[in-house]
């Protein structure tokens, strides 16, 4: 009632109050808002010990593949739960930022794949394999998933992707991995989260990648383990791409380059080249706290970059679906096209998600501390010496390794 009678108040307010009128406006339509509710072997190896700030530490490796079974159907709502929860308990938020009142100019960058609300799961494909990242799941279907209660589109109209939390298991823990039908060759992938897999032994990832790995290549723009709160973001390719430097000035990123400049899985014993970001707000426990953010990958002809919105800090040609990159801060990540041609080493990628559970990296790391985010090792933390012996008992331990993502959007130049 108090909204309704300011609304008419504002509305015979004399011009000079237009601008103020706006915001209130503005401010109750949010208000308003907010109450409505074939498989190729493809390696990828990410490394551990290696990512330390200290120097004495060890590396570990892991690996990777894409897959195309299962049909993506309409998911219906939760009608039990009106959120998911984040790490402090509280209810999350659709994640979707409201565009400002500000006009936004118009983009370039037309949207060509959306996924979003209750069709989210369409044009995705389940993947089924063996995880080749040896991890200790297995990847279940969309009828499975959903019959399981892994998979859902909550109330505010995200989607969730879960790992199994049945209190014990003989063997490995049902988990979901996604492939988006669809392809592209360059463009640009904005994704919207407000929550991702957290904890001991989880392995999440968002990740693109193309046929024949490496020479394909393979973009890993969301990527951590256990307790990480800093992402580390990681191309693999064919040899003969590599960075210009190592320092981050030089490149012109915000990011950390915490591996080889030579990108080239073959060369580099599968790690390609890693570039951890300096905010602990951008994975993990760290990242869910503020109720997450936007990830935004563009592969353009100048290269590939990897950026990082907090939320509260998205740009708002971004919320309001005209994006418009080159107005954006310096990416997390970047690696120049000088040095390696991104329609060389790059081409038909799908994007994907996935949460694995212990695997080459998060075992190969269980007893290691020093990355941001792992002060204490996960085997002192649990009192489990081995990553699998947790996760076989500890089916309660998974409650925060779920995915909960508002949209996906790839975009495609116009100009």
């Amino acid at each position: 009632m108090y909204t309704f009678l300011l609304l008419i108040a504002l509305a015979l307010a004399p011009v000079p109050l237009v601008q103020g009128k706006s915001l209130v406006l503005t401010h109750a339509h949010k208000a308003a808002v907010k109450r409505s509710a074939g498989l190729a072997r493809d390696l990828r190896v990410a490394f551990g010990g290696i990512l330390t700030t200290q120097p004495s530490s060890s590396s570990n490796l892991n690996i990777y593949c894409v897959g195309s079974d299962g049909e993506g159907v309409s998911m219906p709502s939760s009608g039990n739960s009106s959120s998911s929860p984040n790490m402090n308990g509280n209810a999350t938020s659709t994640g979707t930022a409201a565009p400002s009142s500000t006009s936004v100019a118009s983009s370039s960058w037309k949207a060509t794949n959306s996924y979003s609300g209750q069709t989210f799961f369409n044009g995705w494909s389940f993947f089924t394999a063996a995880d080749p990242t040896n991890g200790n799941v297995q990847y279940v279907d969309q009828t499975t998933a959903q019959s399981a209660g892994l998979i859902e589109i909550n109330s505010n109209g995200n989607a969730v992707m879960r790992v199994e939390t049945t209190p014990q298991v003989q063997t490995n823990r049902q988990s979901v991995r996604i492939t988006t039908q669809a392809t592209f060759d360059g463009g640009l992938v904005v994704m919207d989260a407000v929550h991702m897999p957290t904890g001991c032994a989880t392995w999440p990832a968002f990740w693109t990648n193309g046929p024949n790995w490496p020479a394909g290549g393979e973009i890993d723009i969301i990527e951590g383990v256990n307790n990480y709160t800093n992402n580390q973001a990681t191309i693999h390719t064919n040899p003969g791409c590599t960075l210009p430097s190592t320092g981050s000035a030089l490149l012109n990123m915000s990011g950390t380059l915490v591996a080889s400049t030579d990108c080239s899985a073959a060369q580099t014993g599968n790690q390609g080249c890693g570039i951890r970001s300096n905010s602990s707000v951008s994975f993990g426990s760290g990242f869910n706290g503020i109720g997450g953010g936007v990830y935004a990958m563009l592969w353009d002809n100048s290269g590939i970059k990897v950026y990082f919105f907090p939320r509260g800090s998205i740009p708002s040609d971004i919320s309001a679906g005209a994006p418009q990159p080159q107005n954006w801060s310096a990416p997390m990540a970047y690696w120049p096209s000088t040095d390696c041609n991104p329609y060389q080493y790059f081409n038909t990628h799908s994007a994907i998600f996935d949460t694995t559970l212990c695997g080459d990296w998060a075992s190969g790391v269980w007893t290691s501390t020093g990355v941001p985010g792992q002060a204490v090792s996960c085997a002192q933390q649990t009192g489990f010496s081995t990553c699998s012996a947790f996760v076989q008992a500890s089916g309660g331990s998974f409650s925060q390794a779920y995915w909960e993502v508002s949209s996906v959007t790839i975009y495609q130049n116009t100009s």
